[in-house]
């Protein structure tokens, strides 16, 4: 009930007409909108999905870290710059507050100075691969109006692998494969998200956009391009969402694309900046995310 006041105070807002019959049928497991528009036979109903507010759904997850206790700081470790071996003056204590870097630090507040941010361990068990998932869970189904994006406070992975599952956990699908490699690190050809069309919007890919290189200032973050996907059927300014709702509604599979119930970031190999593992000084290799954005209804 609160959600169809919502709905109605929305489009009373937008001085429009809201109904909870499903018309048109290509809309239906939407609400909808209708306003009055003149046209050459006279005044007519103009007929629109009406969509409740898209909001942060970070604040309503749960998230657990599999292997549990490969975040820093128990015990105590020092950390050394990726692209400064000889820079290690940053420490990870899970004892002392301001030192401690725990899961929950990817989903705080940002634009606090210093910058908080979850870390894991180093690579000190290293050739055994330093490997983390991090699973997002939200009891219930959501759908994705906006890009994923994960700010990473380290280098961005050189290996990793974004899920989604549709039921609660039980069995996962990959959503996209991120690498500096694709073909070494995935046997799979490298694909942009712009190279996709309406016929291939479902296809899996491996981009090397998010891999490469060392993490300069502007260079943090890796997404999962939800808008541009949108854009096939809504256009490049999402100027016609109509299009966009109704494929939505008539293609179960174009649905189920954009839901979920939980999201789990694999992470596989992080960035070592150079083609050789520096085994002498493994502190510099570890993952570290300041920030996780998904946005949904």
């Amino acid at each position: 009930m609160q959600l169809v006041l919502q709905i109605a105070m929305r489009c009373l807002w937008l001085g429009l007409v809201c109904t909870m019959q499903h018309y048109p049928a290509s809309w239906g497991h939407y609400d909808v909108c209708k306003s009055q528009v003149y046209t050459e036979d006279g005044l007519a109903w103009h007929y629109m999905a009406c969509q409740p507010e898209a909001t942060d759904m970070t604040k309503y997850l749960r998230v657990s870290l599999d292997p549990p206790n490969i975040t820093c700081g128990d015990p105590p470790e020092m950390y050394c710059a990726l692209e400064n071996p000889y820079m290690c003056n940053n420490e990870c204590d899970a004892e002392t507050e301001e030192l401690a870097h725990p899961p929950e630090l990817m989903f705080d507040f940002e634009g606090r100075n210093p910058t908080t941010f979850w870390q894991s361990s180093s690579w000190k068990k290293y050739p055994k691969p330093l490997q983390v998932n991090i699973t997002l869970s939200w009891n219930k189904t959501i759908e994705l109006t906006d890009d994923i994006v994960i700010t990473f406070e380290s280098g961005r992975p050189e290996q990793m692998v974004l899920e989604k599952s549709l039921d609660y956990g039980r069995t996962w699908q990959p959503y996209q494969f991120y690498a500096t490699d694709c073909l070494d690190a995935f046997t799979m050809d490298p694909k942009a998200v712009h190279e996709l069309t309406q016929r291939t919007l479902l296809d899996i890919i491996c981009t090397e956009d998010y891999s490469r290189g060392y993490v300069w200032k502007y260079d943090k973050t890796v997404r999962f391009e939800i808008k541009d996907r949108f854009a096939l059927f809504a256009g490049p300014r999402l100027h016609n969402l109509a299009s966009l709702y109704g494929q939505l509604d008539t293609t179960k599979n174009l649905r189920d694309f954009f839901t979920l119930t939980d999201l789990r970031i694999r992470l596989l190999r992080p960035a070592t900046g150079a083609t050789m593992v520096d085994e002498n000084n493994l502190s510099r290799y570890f993952y570290a995310i300041s920030d996780i954005k998904v946005q949904g209804r």
